[in-house]
This record gives structure tokens, C-alpha cells and sequence, in this order.
């Protein structure tokens, strides 16, 4: 079969070596990919079209025979892309467009929850500044405060106000500056969270789902969790904060309720859900919906895949996921991300890589591109965060040591990385 995946970072990379790992299939596309999947060579082939070009996608489609097109950013999602597909008869991985409203506005989201009895966050919905501003005039108000913007941000649209101050200075950049435009028409002010975070990913085919391995990401710039938002500096899985006990929390409170309320709302909820939470003294609560896999963790999660991939994305494309095995290895991985200098703000671009010959030939290791670009042979940086750099272990303390190994063997201008990802694990 041939296979389409929409997406140009580290979690698409991850996805179209995935893909080739399968022996159902003979082509993987993957618009536009990157430098690593230009690299790849053997059944992995770029095509230069954008992730939101959505009706030429579909040509591309038609034209070149794709069986299963795989969804791997948020954008395609928003604008309809599963929907466009199902109705030209082609198969495809996502939700639609009304269902991936659970990422692409948290109004709905938080509003579904609410509906539906789901631990979140308690919030607020506000339109404007003043009105938005009025509630941390009240002095009840406790602090930290979480404000987002409803719509898509790239996961950067989430700011923690530890004062009155910050509060306002974070929605005077929302409402007046415009700095999200329109993804900011809505903004949503919550309660902080206590606990560690924590990710879990499902795949479904509305109906009966099948869980990946759980994760934990990294998502601040600097060493101890500090420093800016990002899009994440490294993951692994499986996380101990997630134990037996809390998953059947997760399931019970959380996945199910949240897939039958979306088959109740007339919804169906189809794809990859990614199901962000914080963890508090063994309770979970959602802090997040996606509606795809997450990047960084796919990078870990993906590798400790046993069962064959594409077999069950297909079989929950077919409504037949509960008739397909979806086994897990037993062992541990770990990603380090390397970024950019200056990333999340302004970095550079166009800075020549090198990577040496042996991590190519390291055992369980490998190197996901997210931010490359190849011309005639010559790597060049290209985004933010650059690298996903993976390693699989017997325990995390092993694909840790393994990821750090290689991530030393890879150099550009002004790379910089975290250098405690796992530690809190450990």
C-alpha cells in the first residue's frame, strides 16, 4: 500500500519511519517533510506541498494511488482536511473538523467537559479586555492564573500569570496587541493546576480504542523547567507518574466519557487523540486535548511500538481496531530535542550541520529532523527546534545516557539543549 503523511517536523519523521518499518507498505509520502525525510531514501519520498494545502493534498492523493493518508499537524485538521478526504472515498487518519474542535477551540473543549463531567480546570470564557481584566480586579482572585487563547497557537499560546501584573500584561498581548490574531477572539482564563504532567495518546476508531505508551514531556526552555514555553525540549515514556492505578483512572474518567460524549453530541471521534493531563496526588485532570499525536513524545512513544503500526492505523480507519493486536515493547525511550539558539524567540536559520558517521551505526538510536532543510547534499537548520534525537533502552536510565551520547555528536552554530530531560523520572 502506498501511504500519505501530511507534516514537515520531528513527530512526521517519526511517523514515515514508522511507516517504512511496515511491511504492508511500498511508498510513504510525505508532504512537505523535512531534511530527514529527504534523507531517507528507499520507500520514503518528499512532495512539495504544504500541510494546509488540503484540495491539492487530495490531487496528490487521487493521482499517486495513497491507501491511508496520515494527519500529522493541527492545521489540516482545522480546516477540514479528514472531511474533504472521506467524501472523495479516500481513507484517512483524524478526526474531522467538528470533532478536532477538542483542540482547535478550548472553548468547546472545556465546555464538553464541563457537559460531560470531566476533571479540567475550572475557567472562564471572556471576548474582550475589560471584561477579561474585571476578574483579577476581584480579591478573591488566586494566583497562578493559566490564560490561553481559544484557537491554534503552534503551543504557544499559553501564558501563567503569578500576579495581577503578568495577568494583564498577558491579555493586553491577546486582546489589543493581537499577537495570536484571530485564534485570540476568545481567551480562557483557568485555575492552576497542581502536580506533574503527563501525556497519553489514544487511537480510535470511535468506538474501541487501543493506548500508546504513556509520556511526559518537556515543554520549558531551560533546565529545571524553567524559562519560556516551548514546543517541547524532550519526552519519554513510559512515565512512572503514570501508574497502573492512575491509567484506569485516565480510562474511566477521562477517554471513555470523552469518547462516547462525542458519539452522543454527533461527533464520532476518530484518529489519534492526545489526552494532556496533571497529575495530583494519583488524580488526574485534563490540562489539553490534541487531535493528533504530540511532538515530542511520538518520538518515544512510536519506537515502543511492538504490532505492526500501519495494520492498526488501517483497522481504525475500517471501525475493526478491537479485531487487530496492538502490543507494546518492554522497554523505555527517551528524546532530547536540540533547538536553535535563541528558540522559542529569534533564532537563526541556514546554519550547516554535521553529524558524525558512528550515529548512524549506534544501536537503538535515532535521529528524528524536525527544523532541516537538504540541498545538494548540504543539511542546513531550518526552524527551531532542529533535532529529536531517540534512544531506546532496557530501563530510562539507559536511553537516556544513549540519547545524550548522540546528541553530542550532532553540532551547528548555536545549538543548544536541555541537559536534564528524564531527570525527574530518575
Amino acid at each position: 500500500m502506498n501511504v500519505l503523511i501530511i507534516g514537515s517536523g520531528a513527530r512526521e519523521h517519526a511517523l514515515a519511519w514508522a511507516a517504512a518499518e511496515s511491511d504492508r507498505v511500498e511508498v510513504v509520502f510525505v508532504a512537505p517533510g523535512n531534511g530527514g525525510t529527504a534523507l531517507m531514501g528507499g520507500k520514503v519520498r518528499n512532495v512539495p506541498l504544504k500541510a494546509v494545502a488540503i484540495d491539492e493534498l487530495l490531487a496528490f492523493a487521487r493521482d499517486n494511488n495513497v491507501d491511508l493518508t496520515i494527519i500529522g499537524s493541527e492545521q489540516p485538521l482545522e480546516l477540514g482536511i479528514v472531511d474533504l478526504f472521506r467524501s472523495a472515498g479516500r481513507h484517512v487518519v483524524g478526526p474531522t473538523q467538528a470533532a478536532a474542535r477538542l483542540e482547535s477551540s478550548k472553548v468547546f473543549s472545556k465546555e464538553f467537559m464541563q457537559r460531560h463531567s470531566i476533571p479540567t480546570a475550572g475557567y472562564h470564557v471572556f471576548r474582550d479586555f475589560h471584561s477579561a481584566a474585571s476578574c483579577f480586579e476581584l480579591p478573591e482572585t488566586l494566583y497562578p492564573q493559566v490564560i490561553k487563547a481559544s484557537g491554534l497557537c503552534a503551543g504557544k499560546g499559553v501564558f501563567i500569570a503569578l500576579d495581577r501584573q503578568e495577568a494583564l500584561k498577558a491579555i493586553r498581548e491577546l486582546f489589543e496587541d493581537r499577537i495570536f490574531g484571530d485564534a485570540a477572539d476568545e481567551v480562557v482564563i483557568e485555575d492552576f493546576l497542581q502536580g506533574q504532567e503527563a501525556s497519553v495518546f489514544v487511537l480510535t476508531d470511535g468506538t474501541c480504542y487501543r493506548l500508546f505508551l504513556p509520556a511526559q514531556d518537556h515543554k520549558r526552555i531551560g533546565n529545571g523547567d524553567t524559562g519560556k514555553n516551548t514546543g517541547g525540549m524532550g519526552a519519554y515514556a513510559p512515565a512512572p507518574l503514570v501508574t497502573p492505578e492512575v491509567l484506569q483512572k485516565v480510562e474511566e474518567r477521562i477517554i471513555r466519557p470523552t469518547l462516547k460524549g462525542m458519539r452522543d453530541e454527533g461527533y464520532p471521534y476518530t484518529g489519534f487523540l492526545y489526552v494532556g493531563l496533571m497529575i495530583d496526588k494519583g488524580e488526574p485532570s485534563v490540562v489539553e486535548y490534541n487531535a493528533r499525536l504530540g511532538d515530542p513524545e511520538t518520538q518515544v512513544v512510536l519506537p515502543l511500538v511492538k504490532s505492526d503500526f500501519i495494520a492498526a492505523l488501517q483497522a481504525s480507519v475500517d471501525g475493526t481496531l478491537g479485531e487487530v493486536p496492538f502490543e507494546m515493547h518492554r522497554k523505555s525511550a527517551a528524546t532530547v530535542v536540540i533547538a536553535s539558539g535563541g528558540y522559542p524567540d529569534h533564532y537563526e536559520t541556514g546554519r550547516e550541520i554535521t553529524i558524525a558517521e558512528e550515529v548512524a551505526e549506534m544501536d537503538n538510536c535515532l535521529v528524528f529532523h524536525a527544523g532541516t532543510s537538504c540541498k545538494e547534499g548540504r543539511l542546513t537548520t531550518a526552524g527551531g527546534r532542529v533535532f529529536s534525537v531517540t534512544a531506546l533502552g532496557e530501563n530510562l536510565k539507559e536511553s537516556i545516557d544513549l540519547a545524550y551520547l548522540a546528541v553530542k555528536k550532532i553540532g551547528f552554530e548555536g545549538a543548544y539543549y536541555r541537559t536534564d530531560i528524564g531527570a525527574k523520572a530518575l
